[in-house]
């Protein structure tokens, strides 16, 4: 490697000058309007390239590496929301079903009681509504009961032939089926005509 300094006299003299004037611009001056320039051999300069390529390579691969990274996250991000709803979900139908054996048992409570206690049965009908308004609030919706059987809502736990009512048609309920959004949380036990 050469090292040339084509401007060497012209600083020389640029300070010779301002010496006289003011002595420290020309320092200023000097480091300032001096410049190295280098030769390189043919091999310096294919070995000065292949490292900036290798240099640029690498740096280019940790981009890709750290936008994949960084890709991988937001993923895991998502997962790890919809998981995390999904499981809350499920939570809730499982209270829920755990539930529905004493909304049912208040429902009987109810049918039990003779007319005459009619502040009892105002009680135990308030606490009732209550606990229904109370898993109404989470998603909880009564299946309809009062159309065709359909295996997909109701449960038939007997059949029988019934004058006035067509084949298919619900002609008891014996329990109540319900669901919270698309999910069914417990069949319709029911009655069908044949």
């Amino acid at each position: 490697m050469t090292k040339k300094n084509d401007k060497h006299e012209t600083v020389d003299e640029t300070i010779q000058k301002d010496t006289t004037q003011n002595p420290e611009p020309a320092v200023v001056e000097e480091a300032a309007s001096e410049q190295e320039s280098y030769t390189l051999t043919a091999e310096e300069f294919a070995a000065a390239k292949a490292h900036i390529e290798a240099i640029t390579k690498e740096k280019d691969e940790t981009v890709t590496l750290l936008q994949r990274i960084q890709a991988d996250f937001d993923n895991f991000r998502r997962r790890n929301a919809s998981i995390r709803l999904d499981s809350y979900e499920e939570g809730k139908r499982d209270t829920v079903k755990e539930l529905l054996p004493a909304l049912d048992n208040l429902e009987r409570a109810l049918d039990a009681i003779p007319a005459e206690n009619a502040s009892f049965r105002e009680g135990i009908a308030m606490v009732q509504r209550q606990m229904l308004d109370s898993l109404k609030k989470l998603g909880l919706e009564e299946i309809e009961n009062d159309c065709k059987f359909d295996p997909t809502k109701h449960e038939a736990v007997m059949r029988e032939k019934v004058e006035g009512k067509e084949s298919g048609e619900i002609v008891v309920v014996f329990q109540k089926g319900y669901r919270m959004g698309d999910r069914i949380i417990r069949h319709c036990m029911v009655k069908v005509a044949e």
